[in-house]
């Protein structure tokens, strides 16, 4: 796997009234149309390096593929890909969303209509994970995380985690904002509804007076909560299970007021300049050997039927099956429409 400059891919485009597209660019050469490549915009940490050694590597490698990865936060790649829409071709073939994101591309006319056709493995995507402008790779459920030492008696939801007798051992990650007010929602309205913004908001008002801490990323959380600075907030249940075999002390509890589900999965550019091989790409992460994998290296459940997991690690990635009934999968919708009114909100009141 290599991954791409984004100086250099931005050198490579020519946008305005009358101009000519030019190719991308990749290390100084421009880049033709070649059924030897593609270009896979993705986060860079440990999934971009899971998505190398569990698919890229075993399964497109062997067949003359090379990948080239788009390393950046979600933000960033959704703006290229609205900027781009418009262009006979993009620079990237196909991105990593999350599923509320995958649908504000959509939205916004950037995504291609899939050909299931062209995706043979997707005969086993559960029909959760089946959308029409994309797929899910993995998928967990935000939990309450909390260290027993720090918080006692056990959280039973939101509302708890949420307390403001916590004080500055209630942490946010700020990069989680959006999940955060969807908690606060339904902390504020028994489950009821995660939209609820003005509810939500006075909850975490009263938690910020309070003490809570923020941090800017996953990773420094984790090293909050190893630390025992901070004792309780929420996560994808397989951030949990990863930081339990890191050696961090923590358990995790499934929300009373339900579950909100988090899909991680892949669309493809409109104008993708690869697109049989993002087809390719798409196909080989449904995979049954990477989805498995997955399970193992990162804790996520994968979205395809007939896996096998071993009893032990299904146990602490999944959830048991009256956990299941209280999985929510998000509003999409209201979150394409809300979502730059609440990161105003929350960068105001928590960063500014």
């Amino acid at each position: 796997m290599k991954t791409i400059d984004r100086r250099d891919v931005l050198k490579g485009l020519a946008v305005g009234a009358g101009a000519a597209v030019a190719m991308p660019v990749l290390g100084g050469r421009a880049q033709a149309q070649s059924a030897g490549k593609v270009v896979v915009g993705t986060w860079g940490g440990d999934y971009a390096r899971l998505l190398t050694k569990n698919i890229e590597d075993p399964l497109l490698k062997p067949k003359g593929i090379e990948v080239l990865q788009d390393q950046a936060g979600d933000a960033p790649r959704r703006a290229k890909m609205v900027a781009e829409r418009r262009l006979p071709r993009g620079t990237v073939d196909i991105q990593g969303f999350s599923a509320a994101n995958m649908f504000e591309m959509n939205e916004a006319g950037a995504t291609e209509t899939l050909d299931y056709a062209k995706i043979p493995n997707a005969k086993n995507l559960l029909p959760t994970m089946k959308y029409p402008y994309g797929i899910g790779h993995i998928y967990s459920g935000n939990v309450v995380i909390y260290n027993p030492k720090l918080i006692s008696p056990a959280p039973t939801g939101f509302k708890d985690w949420l307390d403001p007798k916590w004080g500055n051992k209630i942490g946010f990650i700020d990069i989680q904002y959006q999940a955060i007010m969807i908690a606060a929602s339904m902390a504020a309205t028994g489950g009821a509804s995660m939209n609820d913004m003005d509810k939500a908001k006075e909850v975490l008002l009263a938690v910020k007076k309070a003490g809570a801490r923020v941090y800017p990323t996953n990773e420094a959380f984790a090293q909050a909560m190893k630390n025992e600075e901070v004792g309780i907030s929420a996560i994808w249940k397989a951030r949990v299970v990863q930081w339990q075999n890191a050696g961090i002390p923590c358990e995790a509890v499934s929300p009373v007021e339900g579950i909100p589900a988090y899909v991680s999965g892949f669309v493809i550019a409109k104008n993708a300049p690869n697109k049989d091989n993002a087809y390719a790409y798409m196909n080989a992460m449904l995979a049954k050997e990477p989805q498995e994998a997955f399970a193992v290296d990162m804790g996520y459940n994968g979205t395809v039927s007939g896996l096998s997991v071993a009893p032990d690690l299904q146990k602490r990635i999944g959830f048991t099956p009256e956990e299941e009934k209280r999985i929510k999968d998000l509003d999409y919708a209201f979150l394409a429409k809300n979502d730059a009114g609440m990161k105003e909100w929350w960068d105001k009141v928590f960063k500014g």
